[in-house]
């Protein structure tokens, strides 16, 4: 679907991306992480035709982006980061605008402009200025805009940005639906998005591919112990329970972790590869200790990027 091979991207002696390799296949949902300035946008521009590549090269679809410009753009449908809506236009009214400058044949102009109306819930709204609209609304307008030609590739540059907490699961939601007819990549700095929309991420920082990997094999590639969570009830036997938990065969380290009133909890940790919980709960237990729960902990997508970006620095 995407082959991406030694993109590179300088302003001037800046380098907005370097030496980018990675593939992208039919019906995934890419994430495309980094902190701000990175070169994601940079990256989203080079792939949709808007902005030349310094060296290197990307095909999508088998269209090369620097022989074949026009072919990758029917193939694509784009979000940038600042929606491109004229705020004066009627949300119907606009989508058959883009409809106009797409080519969209007009034999089947009205059925597409309402296919994507329907599909990013914009029905109720269809009569509604856009400048009056919600940004979440406003957002899905944009994102209609992008999917009006049925592209075979979405994407999305940080397409929640701004929205408030309840607009944000809204376009998580209608991401997801899309996903499942096509390719996304979804460009964002916001971990918690990438790990709840994508099924593989890619991390660049200061322009340079930093990992692309599935959020799972990540963890497991990064994770140098497991760590497990106990909570008690509190009690006078409980108060001894880091000395005993250390003693169970396994465990490297034992520490006290943030308790609510009326329980202790502790945090222990053993090897990567190693699953105590049944073998803790079941000797707590047996020597009586007043055992309220026990779970393991994952790295969260913030470790796992934090980890990387400070590996990649050294």
């Amino acid at each position: 679907m995407i082959e991406v091979e030694d993109l590179s991207k300088y302003y001037g002696l800046t380098v907005g991306v370097k030496n980018l390799n990675f593939r992208v296949e039919r019906g995934e949902v890419l994430g495309f992480l980094g902190p701000n300035g990175a070169g994601k946008t940079t990256t989203m521009k080079m792939l949709t035709c808007y902005l030349p590549p310094t060296s290197g090269t990307a095909k999508i679809c088998g269209h090369d982006i620097l022989e074949q410009p026009l072919e990758v753009r029917k193939r694509i449908g784009y979000l940038p980061e600042k929606t491109p809506l004229y705020l004066d236009m009627r949300v119907r009214e606009y989508i058959e605008f883009v409809a106009h400058l797409k080519g969209v044949p007009k034999n089947i102009l009205a059925s597409d402009v309402d296919r994507a109306l329907e599909q990013c819930g914009l029905g109720s709204v269809r009569n509604r200025t856009i400048g009056k609209l919600s940004k979440g609304y406003q957002q899905r307008v944009g994102i209609a805009q992008a999917i009006l030609h049925d592209p075979d590739l979405l994407i999305l540059d940080e397409p929640t940005l701004g929205l408030d907490p309840k607009q944000i699961i809204e376009i998580r939601q209608l991401i997801k639906n899309l996903g499942s007819e096509r390719t996304v990549i979804l460009s964002s700095h916001i971990l918690p998005e990438v790990s709840q929309v994508c099924n593989r991420i890619i991390i660049i920082n200061e322009g340079e591919l930093v990992a692309v990997d599935t959020p799972d094999n990540l963890r497991n590639r990064l994770k140098k112990s497991s760590v497990i969570n106990v909570k008690l009830a509190d009690s006078e036997k409980s108060a001894d329970a880091a000395s005993f938990l250390s003693g169970i065969d396994g465990i490297t380290l034992v520490k006290e972790g943030t308790a609510v009133k009326g329980s202790l909890a502790y945090i222990l940790e053993s090897r990567p590869d190693a699953d105590l919980r049944r073998e803790i709960a079941r000797r707590l237990v047996e020597e009586g200790y007043p055992l309220l729960e026990i779970f393991s902990e994952e790295l969260s997508l913030e470790d796992i990027f934090l980890q990387l970006v400070t590996e990649e620095a050294r």
